[in-house]
Formats: structure tokens, C-alpha cells, sequence
């Protein structure tokens, strides 16, 4: 479902998800409360839901949408404003799985290929979670529709799992890649370090420009942590979160006895700037074995090839579990390349850290 007050988006949407095979567009509305009017008829598995609508907007709508259906995956669209940021911040803590950032410019809106990829690829990735979900309920959802009620997401945690029996550096650098469901998990992960570590953190989410800088405040404000947006050329000090501003790939460089962050304007990798391999790749010259990786939610394979370096320099990659992640695209890339230490579950990340850079015996 397409819920945008735009009948200009909502029918550039529309074209670009039904022109794929695997998809169909089951309802298109104008406002929230006609998305959770129509949610209560319609079997949907994915709903593009647009932050600003006349009557309902998304923010409001989107716990109403969650109640009807917990395993319906809601992609909140919005255009780039700060204040659009924050809202979209919100809109992931309530339950949204993603967003993407809304076609304004005439490019995008006469069909801009980055925005068309984007959104097919989160659409396609968000269904297979949300069927996936619905395929182990066995309780009927209410008479209003034919399909069963679910739990919401996640899953109960899993076990953990140790992969790799080898012996762990105790590094000089935490690094942390993610995507999809990676705020909501970057946040259990730092808030659970508790006072700064003793070494750097460098964090690249997959995020646009302002988004970014939203979210490095968002971190300061909620961890016991100070997180900003990289600065080209700064010098790197222990216990501060570096995070990759959107538009750029974030990497590391020694310059004399110090090592400086450096910001990257160059081609894609992925399909993202800031991607996590470029970081990993300059973080495996810089620290080498004295690495410790920690591959978040995400979809694709992000950090799998950068994840290959870090190994092979003899670096330590953790990777979050199934059960607790939205896409386990990232995290699965590394862990079925055999890269990794273990594979824990998002609340079992942070314990883990701690034990391995010291800070608890």
C-alpha cells in the first residue's frame, strides 16, 4: 500500500512497484487514516507511508497500523528536512522497519533510478520479513480479515553462537556497520557500553545527509556517549563515536603518530555512500589485527568484502543473530563467509564488546 497525499507520488510509486513481477500495488490513499481503514480489509505486506497527510498524518498512524497488523513492514517516506529526520528517528523507535527519502526534485519525480532501486530493494527485502513472520503464527487474526494475527518483531533471542575458536587481539578500534533496523540496534549496542571505551568507535549507517546528523544527537542524547558526524581531516581520540555523515564514505588514515579521519566523495559501493566497506578496508591498514568489527541489521552484503580484509589481518568481525534482526542480509554475509568470532543476538552485542576491549573481566 501507497500512502502519500501526493497524487503525483503516489502514482510514481505506484508505476515503479507494479512495473516489478513480485509486486503489486493492493491499495493507494491520501491520508493515515484511510491507510488504517484499508489495512483492516486488505492483505499488505508492505506499506510506503508519507510523514505529512491531511487528516491522519504517518506518525499517528503508524501504532494503529502496527496494532492491525504486527508483522506488516511500514517504510516511512518523507523529504529531507531536519525536521522530517527527527520524525523519521521516532517513526523507527515506534515500529517502522525503513524510509526512504521522497522524490522532490524533476528528476526523481519523472523517475530517478537511485530512489526507484532504493525503494524496490527495501520493498522486496521488507515483504520476505513480513511473510516470514506471518508463516509461523497459527492464531486468526480478527474477522476483519482472513490472516493471522502475529507477535511483532523481533523473535525471542536465539543462543549464541560461536563460529571462529581463535585467539581475539584486544583492539584499539570498535567499528560498527548497519542498515536496515540498524538506529534501533546501534542504540541497544552503545547504550550497553556504558561509560566510553578506551578506544575510537567508528559507526557507518546507511543513511542520507541530515539523517545523519539527526542521528549523531539522537546517539549523544541517549547513550552515555559523544557521537558527531565525522570531520575530514580531524584527529581520531579514544572513547568518541565517529559516525559516517551521509553522502560520504567515512575512512581512516595515519598521518605521523596520529590517525585522522578522512571523508570520501567517491563512487558508490553497494549502492550507498557511506558504505561499511571502504571504512573497513582503510580500518584494516590502520589497525590491522587490533580490530574489532561488529556487523549490524541490514540488507545486501555491505562489509563482507571489507569484513574479508579485516579477518585476513588478523581482526576480530561479530555479527548480529537472525532472530533479532529486521533484514539479515549484512550480518548473514559475514557469517555464512565464515568471518566471524560469533553471532549473538542484539542484547548480548554489548556484553561481548566490553569483555573483549577490557572493560569487564
Amino acid at each position: 500500500m501507497v500512502a502519500d497525499d501526493s497524487a503525483v507520488v503516489r502514482g510514481l510509486i505506484s508505476r515503479m512497484l507494479n512495473a516489478e513481477a513480485d509486486m503489486t500495488v493492493a491499495a493507494s490513499v491520501g491520508n493515515g487514516q484511510l491507510a488504517v481503514t484499508q489495512l483492516a480489509r486488505t492483505e499488505i505486506d508492505v506499506i510506503v507511508l508519507d510523514i505529512e497527510m491531511p487528516v491522519m498524518d504517518g506518525l499517528t498512524a503508524l501504532p494503529k497500523l502496527k496494532e492491525i497488523d504486527p508483522n506488516v513492514q511500514v517504510i516511512m517516506a518523507s523529504t529531507l528536512t531536519l525536521r522530517n529526520a527527527e520524525i523519521s528517528m521516532r517513526a523507527l523507535e515506534a515500529g517502522a522497519a525503513d524510509y526512504v527519502p521522497k522524490p522532490t526534485s524533476s528528476r526523481e519525480l519523472s523517475g530517478g533510478e537511485d530512489f526507484r532501486r532504493d525503494l524496490i530493494e527495501k520493498v522486496r527485502s521488507l515483504a520476505r520479513v513480513g511473510r516470514s513472520g506471518r508463516a509461523t503464527e497459527r492464531t486468526p487474526r480478527r474477522a476483519i480479515s482472513h490472516r493471522p494475527m502475529a507477535a511483532p518483531r523481533p523473535a525471542p533471542e536465539a543462543a549464541p553462537i560461536v563460529l571462529r575458536d581463535t585467539p581475539i587481539n584486544r583492539p584499539d578500534a570498535l567499528v560498527i556497520g548497519s542498515s536496515t533496523g540498524g538506529p534501533q540496534a546501534l542504540l541497544n549496542v552503545l547504550k550497553g557500553l556504558g561509560p566510553p571505551p578506551r578506544v575510537p568507535v567508528f559507526v557507518t549507517q546507511h543513511m542520507p545527509a541530515t539523517f545523519t546528523a539527526v542521528l549523531a544527537e539522537h546517539i549523544t542524547r541517549s547513550t552515555s556517549l559523544t557521537c558527531a558526524e565525522a570531520i575530514d581531516g580531524e584527529r581520531v581520540v579514544p572513547g568518541r563515536v565517529y559516525l559516517a555523515p551521509g553522502g560520504f564514505h567515512m575512512v581512516v588514515e595515519r598521518k605521523g603518530v596520529s590517525t585522522v579521519v578522512r571523508l570520501d566523495s567517491g563512487p558508490q559501493e553497494n549502492f550507498c555512500r557511506p558504505a561499511v566497506d571502504p571504512m573497513l578496508r582503510s580500518i584494516a591498514r590502520v589497525y590491522g589485527g587490533r580490530t574489532l568489527v561488529v556487523i549490524l541489521t541490514g540488507m545486501g552484503a555491505d562489509g563482507l568484502k571489507g569484513g574479508r580484509e579485516i579477518t585476513a589481518a588478523g581482526g576480530t568481525v561479530i555479527a548480529q543473530d537472525e532472530s533479532t534482526s529486521v533484514v539479515w542480509g549484512m550480518p548473514g554475509s559475514v557469517a555464512s563467509a565464515g568471518l566471524c568470532s560469533a553471532v549473538l543476538p542484539v542484547s548480548h552485542i554489548a556484553p561481548y564488546v566490553n569483555k573483549i576491549i577490557g572493560k569487564v573481566a
